[in-house]
C-alpha cells in the first residue's frame, strides 16, 4: 500500500467503517491479562497470542491498524514471517505506542506522561521497522480538585510536542487525552473533563503547526464513572460525546477512534453505533479498542494451540460488530 500523504494513512484507517486493534499492552499489562487465564507471560507465549490475532480472518475489511508495543513490532511468526508483514498483509496498517508512561505531577493523584526524550531517535528506526502510525497516551482523573487545570495543559502540550515530532518523521500521530471512567463521577464531570481537555489539545496542536488532517484522535466517551450511583443510558452517552465532540474537535481531522476504557465489549459497541446512528459530524467515529476486542479471543484460547481458531472467531466477530457499529448499522440481535 502506496500513501502520497499522512491524510492519506489517516483516513484509509478509518475507511469503510474500519477501525484500530489495540493490541499494544505493555508486558506487566499482558502478564495480568495472561494471569486471568492461567498462561504464563511469556516472550513466545505472548508472540503466539498476537500472531493468531492478526492471522484471523476477521481482520481484513474491518480492522484498519494495529497499535503494537516495542516487543511486538519486532518479532516474527513460527514460520519466520514477520508480525509487521501479517499485519499489512490483511490490509491494516502497523502503528506503535512510544509513550513512557506516567509520572506524577508533585504529590498529586495527577499524572504526566513521559517519553519525549529521544522521541526523535526511536520514531525514526520505528518508521525503518514499518510503522506508519503512533500513540501516545494522556491520562486525566476526575474526582476532588480535578483535573487541575495544570495538569491538563501540561498533558495536552506533550500531546502537541509528541503529535509535531511524530509528523516530522512522516508517521501519523494518534493523540490519546483519556478521561478515566475510575471514580464516582456524573457524566456531567466527564463532559467538563473531557471538554476542557479537547479544547486544550486541539489549541496546543494549532500552536505548533500539527497537520490535523493527518492526526487520528482517540479520546474517551462521555460517560458515567464507573462507581457512580446513576448510570447513563447508552443513547445519553452517545448524545453527551457527539455534543462534547461537536463543540471541540475540528471538522478537518479525519478520525475519532474511541478507546473502550473498561467498558464491556457489547456496551462498548453499542455507545458508537448510537452516536453514528445520531450522524450530523464530518469525521469517521470509529474504535481503537484493545480489551473489547480482544477479552472474547482471550478467554477462548486459555494458552491453548487447539484453540486457535475458536479466539480467531471470537475476535473476527468482535471486529465485525464494531465495524457495523462505526456505520450506524448494529444491532444488538447480531450478538446472538
Amino acid at each position: 500500500m502506496n500513501f502520497n500523504s499522512l491524510n492519506e494513512i489517516a483516513s484509509y484507517i478509518v475507511s469503510d467503517g474500519k477501525g484500530i486493534l489495540a493490541a499494544d499492552e505493555s508486558n506487566p499489562t499482558c502478564t495480568k491479562r495472561f494471569d486471568s487465564i492461567g498462561v504464563e507471560s511469556t516472550e513466545e507465549n505472548r508472540r503466539d497470542y498476537r500472531e493468531l490475532l492478526f492471522r484471523a480472518q476477521g481482520m481484513k475489511g474491518n480492522i484498519g491498524g494495529v497499535i503494537l508495543f516495542d516487543e511486538t513490532i519486532r518479532q516474527k511468526a513460527a514460520d519466520g514471517t514477520s508480525l509487521v508483514d501479517i499485519i499489512n498483509a490483511q490490509g491494516a496498517l502497523p502503528g506503535i505506542k512510544v509513550d513512557k508512561g506516567l509520572s506524577p505531577i508533585g504529590d498529586s493523584e495527577e499524572s504526566l506522561t513521559q517519553g519525549l526524550d529521544g522521541l526523535d531517535e526511536r520514531l525514526k528506526e520505528y518508521f525503518e521497522l514499518g510503522a506508519k502510525f503512533t500513540k501516545w497516551r494522556a491520562v486525566i482523573n476526575v474526582g476532588e480538585g480535578m483535573p487541575s487545570s495544570e495538569a491538563i495543559s501540561a498533558n495536552m502540550e506533550a500531546l502537541a510536542d509528541y503529535a509535531k515530532i511524530v509528523q516530522n518523521n512522516n508517521m501519523v500521530p494518534m493523540v490519546e487525552p483519556e478521561v478515566l471512567m475510575d471514580g464516582a463521577h456524573s457524566i456531567d464531570d466527564c463532559y467538563d473533563a473531557t471538554s476542557r481537555c479537547l479544547e486544550s489539545l486541539f489549541s496546543n496542536l494549532t500552536d505548533r503547526g500539527v497537520d490535523i488532517t493527518g492526526t487520528i484522535l482517540k479520546p474517551n466517551m462521555v460517560t458515567s464513572g464507573s462507581k457512580a450511583s446513576n448510570q447513563a443510558s447508552i443513547e445519553e452517552v452517545a448524545q453527551r460525546t457527539v455534543d462534547c465532540l461537536k463543540a471541540n474537535v475540528p471538522e478537518s481531522l479525519p478520525g475519532i477512534t474511541f478507546l473502550s476504557g473498561g467498558q464491556s465489549d457489547v456496551d462498548a459497541t453499542a455507545h458508537l453505533d448510537a452516536m453514528n446512528k445520531i450522524g450530523g459530524f464530518n469525521w469517521k467515529l470509529s474504535f481503537s479498542y484493545g480489551r473489547a476486542l480482544q477479552q472474547p479471543a482471550l478467554k477462548a484460547w486459555m494458552g491453548q494451540s487447539e484453540n486457535g481458531s475458536l479466539a480467531q472467531e471470537a475476535l473476527s466477530h468482535r471486529a465485525l460488530m464494531n465495524k457495523l457499529a462505526s456505520e450506524g448499522k448494529w444491532d444488538q440481535s447480531l450478538e446472538n
